[in-house]
């Protein structure tokens, strides 16, 4: 009664994760991954519609289109991006069109059934892509919160805790 307040609480250690939680984050993540594929391939669908120059033969290959063009933005764009870096500056950032129409294409070489013919489909699709995209991503963020960004991937283990 004389000392502070919760003096003679004892705090509780931090319990490391459980097995079942480490599962768990392991599925939202696979679950993420998948809606993101999913809504890239989406995406791919309404280029298609809008650009006669892009050219999908069936929903497997934007499957496949999507995952490629993920891939090559993760590791071929990075280096392109770097290395024309100094284009960039000098065009105020409008180069970055042409690196988005290249990986664009350069993601259509590695996937049968996904072509890009044309100067406007090369520079003005990955934009629509983009935005289509972003639209696709937010629905999909709605529908199934905790799914499809990082942050979220802890929360049904708050959840539980409650």
């Amino acid at each position: 009664s004389g000392g502070p307040p919760g003096a003679g609480e004892k705090k509780s250690p931090k319990t490391p994760k459980r097995p079942r939680e480490k599962k768990r984050k392991k599925e939202n993540i696979m679950i993420g991954s998948l809606l993101t594929v999913l809504a890239t391939a989406l995406s791919l669908l309404v280029v298609d519609i809008i650009f006669p120059g892009v050219d999908l033969a069936n929903f497997p290959a934007a499957m496949i289109a999507a995952l490629a063009i993920g891939l090559v933005n993760g590791f071929i764009k990075p280096v392109i991006s770097t290395l024309s870096l100094p284009l960039n500056f000098v065009t105020l950032g409008a180069f970055s069109l042409v690196v988005n129409g290249l990986c664009f294409w350069l993601a259509s070489l590695f996937v049968p059934g996904f072509a890009v013919h044309g100067l406007l489909s090369f520079l003005l699709a990955p934009v629509v892509l983009s935005l289509a995209g972003t639209f696709i991503n937010n629905y999909f963020g709605e529908k199934y919160p905790g799914q499809m960004s990082v942050e979220g991937y802890s929360e049904p283990a708050k959840l539980e805790e409650q």
